[in-house]
C-alpha cells in the first residue's frame, strides 16, 4: 500500500508541474504514409556543391537499392520524411560507428585536440566528475589557444553539477548557456519544466560532428568486463555515438546555432561556422532535429514510417521504451507480415518506473511475433535502429513521450549498406549479452508485477 501511495503522489506532482506545457499529441503517421504510397515525387539529394539533378539523385538511389534486397524504405519512407522536414539528404559523408563510451570519448578528445577555429558542444548532462573535469580542462586549454568554445548544457539534466563548474569555464573565456533554467524567472523564452535539451552534439571547426546518446559523465568510461569480474565495480553504461565527416555536419551546426539564438546566449564571436565541406565518404545522411511544437514531431514520424515500410528486418535498441499505440501497432504489423523484428531493451536500469512501463507492452508484442531481449551485462542507454540492412539511425531520441513530445532531440539517419553491416554486427554483440523474453514464461508471471506495470503505465507521459 505504501508503494502505491508513493507512486500516486509522485505522478500527481509531476502531472501538476507539466500542465504548463498543455495537452500535446503525436501526429497520425498513417495519413502521411497513405500519401507517400501514391507520391510520384522523385527524391533529391544534396552534395557538397549543391542540389543534384533529379537524374543524378535517382541514379544514386538506384545503386543503393541494388545493393540490398528490395525494400520500400528507400523511396516511400523518404517521401514521408521529406514531407515534414527541410533537412536535406546529403551525399558524400563518412560515418564512423562509436560503439561505446570509451570509443566515443577517444574520438571526442582527438577532435577537440585538433580544433583550429571553434568548438560547439551541446549536452544534456555534464557532470563535475573526473570525466567532466577532463573535458573542462581541455576546453579551457583550447580556449586559451584562441579557439572559441561555445557550450550548451541542460539546466535540469546537469542540475547536480555545481555552478562553480560552469563559472570556471566562463572565467576562462568559454561562452556558456544553461538551457531553459529551472528557475522560471531566469528563462529566456516561454518556460516549461518538461522542455529539455536532450541532444548530445559536438561540432569541431564546422567539419566534424559527433552525436548520439552519450553524455559527459564517468558512467560511460567504465568497463563491462570489470563488472563481470567484480559485482562491486561501477555499472557500465552501454551507449552509442557516431562521428560524421562531410556535408551533413552543416545541418548539425544549424541546429546548435538555432538553439543558441533561441536561448539568447552571449553574442558569438566571428568564426568560420560554415566552411566549405568536401565529400569524405559514400554515406547518405539526413539530420533529424526536433523541438516541441504542434507539427514538429519528426523523430516519431521517422521511426513509425521506417518500421511501417520495413520488409525484411527491424533491429532496434532503445533505452527508455515507452511507445505510443502507433509505434506498437507498426511493430506488431511488421512482425505479423513476416519481418524479423528484434528489440533489445534494458534489463538493468536507472529508472525502475521506466522499466515497469516498458514491460507493460511485452505481452502484445510477444504474441504478435516481436522478439524481445533485455540486456543483462550493462545499463543499456543506446537509441539505435537498423532496418532492411540499409537504413540506420543513431541519436538521442528515446521511445518515450518525453523525448517524442517535450525534448529537443537529434538523430542521424544513414542510408548505407556498409554502415548497416557495422550496425548489425554491433546489434549481434548486444544480443549475445542479452536474455530473450519467452512468451510461455512471460504469461505465467505473478499478479503483482502485472498490476504494478498497469498502474505505472497510467502515467507514461511523465516518465
Amino acid at each position: 500500500m505504501k508503494i502505491i501511495k508513493s507512486f500516486f503522489w509522485y505522478f500527481l506532482s509531476i502531472s501538476i508541474l507539466s500542465l504548463s506545457n498543455g495537452c500535446k499529441a503525436l501526429p497520425n503517421v498513417s495519413e502521411m504514409i497513405d500519401e507517400a504510397r501514391t507520391a510520384q515525387k522523385h527524391r533529391q539529394i544534396v552534395s557538397s556543391k549543391g542540389v543534384l539533378s533529379q537524374q543524378k539523385s535517382m541514379a544514386i538511389m538506384e545503386r543503393l537499392k541494388r545493393s540490398v534486397d528490395p525494400t520500400d524504405i528507400l523511396e516511400r519512407h523518404t517521401a514521408v520524411v521529406e514531407s515534414v522536414t527541410e533537412s536535406p539528404l546529403t551525399k558524400g559523408n563518412k560515418v564512423t560507428l562509436l560503439a561505446d563510451g570509451q570509443a566515443a570519448y577517444a574520438a571526442m578528445f582527438k577532435a577537440l585536440q585538433n580544433a583550429k577555429d571553434h568548438i560547439n558542444l551541446e549536452s544534456y548532462i555534464i557532470e563535475d566528475d573526473e570525466t567532466g573535469r577532463k573535458f573542462a580542462d581541455l576546453l579551457l586549454q583550447k580556449q586559451a589557444e584562441g579557439i572559441q568554445v561555445n557550450l550548451i548544457y541542460d539546466s535540469m539534466g546537469s542540475m547536480n553539477t555545481p555552478d562553480s563548474f560552469f563559472q570556471r569555464l566562463r572565467d576562462g573565456g568559454i561562452r556558456v548557456v544553461g538551457f531553459n533554467p529551472i528557475n522560471p524567472l531566469k528563462a529566456q523564452e516561454k518556460w516549461g519544466l518538461t522542455h529539455r535539451d536532450h541532444r548530445k552534439i559536438l561540432i569541431v571547426d564546422g567539419k566534424v560532428a559527433i552525436i548520439g546518446g552519450i553524455n559527459i559523465s564517468k558512467v560511460y568510461s567504465s568497463s563491462p568486463f570489470k563488472r563481470k569480474q567484480n559485482e562491486k565495480a561501477p555499472i557500465h553504461w552501454r551507449d552509442t555515438d557516431i562521428q560524421i565527416d562531410g556535408p551533413a555536419v552543416a545541418e548539425f551546426q544549424r541546429l546548435f546555432l538555432d538553439t543558441w539564438l533561441k536561448q539568447k546566449g552571449p553574442e558569438l564571436s566571428e568564426r568560420n561556422y560554415f566552411p566549405d565541406l568536401k565529400e569524405e565518404g559514400n554515406a547518405l545522411v539526413r539530420v533529424i532535429g526536433s523541438t516541441p511544437g504542434e507539427t514538429n514531431r519528426i523523430p516519431f514520424i521517422v521511426y513509425v514510417s521506417a518500421i511501417s515500410f520495413a520488409e525484411h528486418s527491424i533491429h532496434m535498441t532503445n533505452s527508455y521504451f515507452i511507445p505510443d499505440d502507433q509505434i506498437v501497432k507498426a511493430l506488431t504489423d511488421a512482425a505479423e507480415r513476416g519481418v524479423d523484428v528484434k528489440i533489445i531493451l534494458p534489463g538493468i536500469t536507472d529508472s525502475q518506473l521506466a522499466l515497469y512501463a516498458q514491460r507493460y507492452h511485452y505481452s502484445g508484442l510477444l504474441k504478435s511475433g516481436v522478439k524481445l531481449y533485455e540486456h543483462s551485462t550493462s545499463l543499456l542507454h543506446a537509441k539505435t535502429a537498423v532496418v532492411d540492412s540499409v537504413w540506420s539511425t543513431v541519436g538521442s531520441t528515446n521511445m518515450d513521450f518525453l523525448s517524442l513530445l517535450n525534448n529537443d532531440e537529434v538523430n542521424a539517419v544513414v542510408l548505407s549498406r556498409e554502415f548497416a553491416v557495422e550496425m548489425e554486427s554491433m546489434f549481434a554483440r548486444d544480443l549475445a549479452n542479452s536474455r530473450q523474453i519467452q512468451w510461455d514464461e512471460w504469461e505465467k508471471r505473478p499478479l503483482l508485477p502485472r498490476i504494478r506495470e498497469w498502474f505505472v503505465n497510467l502515467f507514461v507521459r511523465w516518465l
